[in-house]
């Protein structure tokens, strides 16, 4: 037999063990329970779901089966919406912020932002502070405030619905607003039949207004005859949503130094988001 030096023997010992240290730690996995650090990225159309221990979605973010992206957190008992950015419904909607109610028999947006305004609130609705004058009943035949207040925009469109009553020749009535810094818009200016309630509900998007710019609202009227009597009452006044993209009101005018801060405040980090 061919004499083997013990010293050659006790190495290829010394190497199977190490080989076999090798393979089981190569079939030994990491507890994949933390990411200590670096990014986690999901990406082509990807989702990332938690679900609750009774099989409830509680969370997702990424791509909707409608194509939209999304992220959504909801309630782990019943699995209901409790806030959406965007989701399978909201085609056209601009990836909308929605809070939702927990009224599982009627599921309803509490608290939004708009759906075709990019500036505005889209709930909840607001009221319009406005309040009345000594010539809330007038028989001038020149214009004259009725009803008036002063409030911050917070809804893109304005509903106002007041009645008129004139007596012998009739009478006009005119709404408007003005924003702050700005010129008076004639939302409306109508006629009201003589000896008889006119009611008239005037929607109108606030067109350059900013969101929380002040806005100062009147409601004048007058008599057609002088010595006539004309009375405008107030039945609601608030702010809402928009309902259609041609409600969207139009952009106002900006500096370029408003612009710039605004993107400033808002811009995405220069790595991908």
């Amino acid at each position: 037999m061919t004499y083997v030096p013990q010293d050659v023997l006790d190495r290829l010992s010394a190497l199977e063990r190490e080989v076999r240290q090798l393979r089981g730690r190569a079939q030994m996995r990491p507890a994949l329970n933390q990411i200590l650090n670096g990014d986690v990225r999901i990406g082509e159309g990807g989702r990332l779901i938690a679900e609750a221990p009774n099989g409830n979605r509680i969370f997702m973010t990424g791509q909707t089966p409608a194509g939209d992206w999304a992220l959504g957190i909801a309630r782990p008992t019943d699995g209901t919406a409790a806030l959406t950015v965007g989701d399978e419904d909201a085609a056209g909607a601009g990836q909308m912020i929605r809070m939702w109610n927990r009224d599982q028999g009627n599921p309803d947006v509490i608290v939004m932002d708009d759906a075709f305004s990019e500036r505005f609130l889209g709930r909840p609705w607001v009221p319009i502070g406005l309040y009345p004058t000594a010539r809330q009943s007038y028989t001038g035949t020149a214009y004259d405030t009725a009803w008036w207040g002063n409030s911050p925009a917070h809804n893109a469109v304005a509903v106002i619905s007041v009645f008129t009553y004139a007596g012998t020749g009739g009478g006009q009535v005119k709404i408007s607003m003005t924003p702050a810094g700005g010129s008076a818009q004639t939302l409306a200016e109508y006629d009201v039949a003589a000896n008889t309630w006119t009611q008239r509900v005037v929607e109108a998007p606030l067109d350059g207004v900013e969101f929380l710019q002040s806005i100062t609202w009147d409601v004048s009227h007058r008599a057609k005859t002088s010595g006539q009597n004309v009375e405008t009452r107030m039945y609601r006044a608030y702010t809402r949503n928009t309902f259609t993209v041609s409600e969207a009101p139009d952009a106002p005018v900006r500096t370029a130094a408003t612009t710039a801060v605004a993107g400033a405040a808002v811009a995405p980090p220069a790595e991908e988001v």
